[in-house]
């Protein structure tokens, strides 16, 4: 607690809302796709964090997911999922907001985001895919580094 007594002054983030923007699976070779395949199907999915400030304080932060399975003959299924979430983030320095909304707002809808993913492939006769884990500071250090090459170039 603050030295008056109150909670004021604490840094907070607060989910207001989530909910899918968009989201798209595709399984254009069914029934065909859908038979025992010799070899595992090679797997690609790229992950991108999107996020804007609504109001003071107030930012809307998208994951996008979009992948594929193939194999050589075909492809097997496609998905593209944008889940986003209303965040409320007060009390945090302005040098930290931004990892702030780019780091942990993605990680709070990622579960949410992968639970789709999984139920949208089994429900499209495969077995559920779930995404390993994602690094996010990892990602977010990748950008800055990707933009700060741009900026010199």
């Amino acid at each position: 607690m603050a030295e008056n007594g109150s909670t004021d002054t604490l840094p907070q983030l607060n989910v207001l809302a989530q909910f899918v923007k968009d989201f798209s699976f595709e399984n254009p070779n069914a029934p065909r796709s859908l038979a025992p395949q010799e070899q595992g199907p090679e797997i690609n999915i790229q992950v991108n964090v999107n996020a804007q400030q609504l109001s003071e304080g107030e930012f809307e932060v998208g994951l996008v997911l979009e992948g594929s399975a193939k194999t050589a003959e075909m492809t097997l299924f496609s998905f593209e999922l944008n889940f986003a979430g209303l965040f409320r983030i007060r009390n945090i320095p302005e040098q930290e907001l931004h990892p702030v909304v780019m780091i942990e707002c993605p990680r709070l809808l990622f579960p949410f985001a992968r639970q789709i993913i999984g139920d949208a492939v089994r429900n499209g006769g495969f077995p559920p895919l779930y995404i390993d884990p994602i690094d996010f500071v990892a990602l977010y250090r990748q950008r800055l580094a990707e933009q700060g090459a741009a900026g010199q170039a």
